[in-house]
């Protein structure tokens, strides 16, 4: 479908009113819940344009999270300052950045402020050259939720998770966001009207790209530290397998999350998460805020203890 004003409520092919529902390619088990699911009666009637528009600030709400974390993460915060606002972002008291060890680490930290960073600019431009209005940046935890976080996925064995504290923990970080974001985008792409050369859907294909390739490199760190011992005397492959299996149970979608050590063949490794076709998975936007709200259904909490901003939420 090329971008144009045409309101999404008008007589149109069944090709492209599959894709406006967001349901091209999900499958017909999904249909039946679609409502549920997606929750887009805020987008019925709006022109192209808009929609896109709408799905671009979905996706704005997660990158403004993830730059939060990696600029505080590296003592860059003050970069974030005035960007899409000056909303609270909690953080530990007295963080001024993770005290890294590692310059390997390090580096890749900065790196991944530094892209996610220009992610939130490049939207809200992009949404601007639509003709919408960029969703101010909402209230971000990166403190209590953490902690909550971690709790949910021990079963309370891990108490006052800091994902700032030191290399490792950073790392089990990074790793909560990141899978999530690769599924987010795959995930809204079928919602995207604009699919010209150059247009809005190639545009959020290279930010799924780069956001696979944070994915990719954080399992790679983390599968080399598998055995190592992360908390509460779990080993960083038991973690990163207890976050896998929260995402999974919190986003009501069943099993579109593995650990490091679940390989479809034995022997193995499970460094790049996809199904047994090796394809992506995708979540749809309530399935991911799910995830962020860290409780199925909710309409806030979590890492957004106000809930996202824009019309899907």
């Amino acid at each position: 479908m090329t971008q144009s004003s045409t309101p999404l409520n008008a007589p149109t092919s069944r090709r492209q009113a599959l894709r406006t529902l967001g349901l091209l390619g999900v499958g017909v088990g999904v249909t039946a819940c679609a409502p549920a699911l997606l929750d887009l009666s805020n987008l019925a009637g709006l022109p192209a344009t808009s929609v896109d528009a709408a799905v671009l600030n979905f996706a704005l709400n997660l990158e403004y999270l993830e730059a939060a974390f990696y600029l505080a993460a590296t003592g860059r915060l003050a970069e974030l300052q005035g960007v899409g606002g000056d909303a609270e972002i909690r953080l530990p008291a007295g963080l001024t950045g993770v005290p890294f060890q590692n310059t390997d680490v390090r580096d890749f930290a900065n790196e991944l402020a530094s892209d996610e960073i220009a992610h939130v600019k490049f939207l809200i431009q992009t949404i601007t050259a639509l003709g919408g209005t960029p969703v101010p940046r909402p209230v971000i935890d990166l403190n209590g939720a953490f902690d909550a976080a971690g709790q949910a996925a021990s079963g309370g064995a891990i108490k006052g998770f800091n994902p700032f504290l030191n290399d490792l923990f950073f790392l089990h970080g990074a790793y909560i966001f990141e899978d999530v974001g690769v599924t987010a985008y795959k995930g809204a792409s079928p919602l995207i009207n604009d699919d010209r050369p150059g247009g809005v859907l190639e545009q959020a294909a290279g930010i799924l790209a780069v956001e696979g390739y944070h994915a990719g490199a954080i399992r790679s760190m983390l599968y080399e530290r598998r055995d190592q011992e992360a908390a509460a005397g779990l080993t960083v492959a038991q973690v990163t397998k207890a976050i896998s299996d929260l995402r999974d149970t919190a986003d009501g979608a069943g099993d579109k999350d593995q650990g490091l050590t679940e390989p479809f063949r034995p022997g193995d490794a499970n460094i790049v998460l996809s199904d047994a076709n090796a394809v992506a998975f995708s979540r749809l936007p309530r399935e991911v805020l799910n995830i962020v709200y860290l409780q199925p259904g909710a309409k806030s909490g979590g890492f957004f203890p106000n809930g996202v901003n824009g019309l899907i939420k």
